[in-house]
């Protein structure tokens, strides 16, 4: 007579670890998205329309390799997060200002796209926890609500930012908070740890577009006036300086439950 039990075989995912450091990382790859993005669209001027289609195309290259990729690649992770978070800038800027809708519906239009995106992973396998990215199609959906929330976080940047008397030290500032409220949220609550970390990853990317305008922005605008190539060459630097120091680790995740036979 044969007792079978089951149980889940652990291994590594091809996203990292959420750590403290996932999070830096993530706010200066937001940062530099912001920098990089208003380069080539502005300083450059390439306009919206070019600038959307170069750094799309980077993208879609960039999420191919990671989805050909047989592991977890640092550099080859945060390069397509800074691609998708560039892509986001441009975007943000085409839908709300050459198309014309405005921040409400720019951001309104996003966050269906995101919500949709999010539906069909649950819908499909079960989850929209990062744990669970192991296989081509829940990279598909990652990757996808991943470009969704970086662009819907453009959008809400720019709206608090130019909207009202905020300006950019008072969106940093909004964005700022919200994230110290999922963060005591995390620590002294049971809420969702997976709804907890796309509220973040949301969060972050305004928090990132705040900060890349504060930087680079006119005096008169409520920013630094630095150039933005040099404020992206700065935090190109810090993003290589913490993928150097910061410990880069896979995440983990459980795969199919198999039966084990014990006599």
């Amino acid at each position: 007579m044969h007792d079978h039990t089951k149980s889940s075989i652990i291994s590594e995912s091809k996203v990292p670890e959420v750590t403290l450091g996932f999070w830096i990382i993530k706010i200066a790859a937001t940062t530099l998205g912001e920098t990089g993005g208003d380069t080539v669209t502005m300083t450059l001027n390439w306009g919206y329309l070019a600038g959307t289609c170069l750094f799309l195309a980077a993208m879609i290259a960039l999420i191919a390799a990671q989805i050909r990729a047989d592991r977890f690649h640092p550099a080859l992770y945060w390069a397509t997060i800074v691609a998708s978070t560039t892509f986001g800038t441009t975007m943000a800027d085409f839908a709300d200002r050459s198309l014309g809708i405005g921040y409400t519906g720019g951001s309104t239009l996003l966050l269906s796209c995101l919500v949709l995106v999010l539906g069909l992973w649950y819908r499909s396998e079960g989850t929209i926890s990062v744990n669970s990215v192991s296989t081509p199609r829940v990279e598909a959906f990652y990757w996808g609500a991943i470009t969704f929330s970086q662009t819907l976080g453009t959008a809400l940047g720019d709206w608090i930012a130019d909207t009202g008397d905020m300006g950019y030290r008072g969106g940093a500032l909004i964005f700022a908070a919200g994230l110290a409220v999922i963060a005591a949220l995390y620590f002294w609550t049971r809420v969702s740890r997976v709804t907890l970390f796309w509220a973040a990853f949301i969060l972050t990317r305004p928090l990132g577009a705040t900060v890349g305008d504060f930087l680079d922005k006119p005096l008169d605008h409520g920013g630094l006036a630095l150039s933005r190539p040099l404020a992206s060459a700065v935090i190109a630097a810090f993003m290589v300086a913490c993928l150097l120091l910061i410990p880069q680790r896979a995440g983990q995740h459980p795969s199919e439950t198999r039966a084990v036979e014990q006599a």
